[in-house]
């Protein structure tokens, strides 16, 4: 089993999380495991709640302007034409946003599908690594810290 929500907003506060691409107001863009499509990323709510519903409306706009912010900066960093959002909560019950560049290069019967209906073969084969997704990480920030 992999590491929790909670545990990856901790090492992100910690400055121990790996895949931490920065801070933003509503908490932190990190890479996600899995670089099938290059540059996936996911916003972790910090502080960690459940569900979008249980952030008052304020803190509501906050994190969906942090989402598509950081969906900007993945726009300008690769060549994705169009960003995908997923804020789903069904396996981890933490607030969190899969947010997914999509690529006119991917297979034609994936592309038309949502990401994670590729196969599991695919999507394990490219997984996160530092040293590989470092300067594209810092090339992420970089982007969505002019944006913030």
């Amino acid at each position: 089993m992999g590491i929790s929500i909670p545990e990856r907003i901790l090492n992100a506060r910690a400055g121990t999380n790996p895949a931490l691409i920065c801070r933003v107001p509503s908490g932190w863009a990190v890479m996600c495991d899995a670089q099938f499509l290059r540059g996936y990323t996911i916003l972790l709510a910090d502080p960690v709640v459940s569900s979008i519903n249980d952030l008052e409306l304020r803190k509501r706009a906050e994190y969906l302007r942090d989402m598509t912010l950081i969906g900007d900066a993945l726009l300008e960093v690769t060549s994705a034409f169009r960003i995908n959002y997923g804020i789903l909560g069904n396996t981890d019950a933490y607030l969190h946003t899969h947010i997914i560049p999509r690529y006119a290069t991917e297979d034609e019967k994936y592309l038309k599908g949502l990401p994670w209906s590729y196969p599991k073969e695919l999507v394990d084969a490219v997984p996160f690594d530092f040293e590989r997704d470092k300067e594209l990480m810092i090339k992420i920030s970089a982007a969505l810290q002019k944006r913030l």
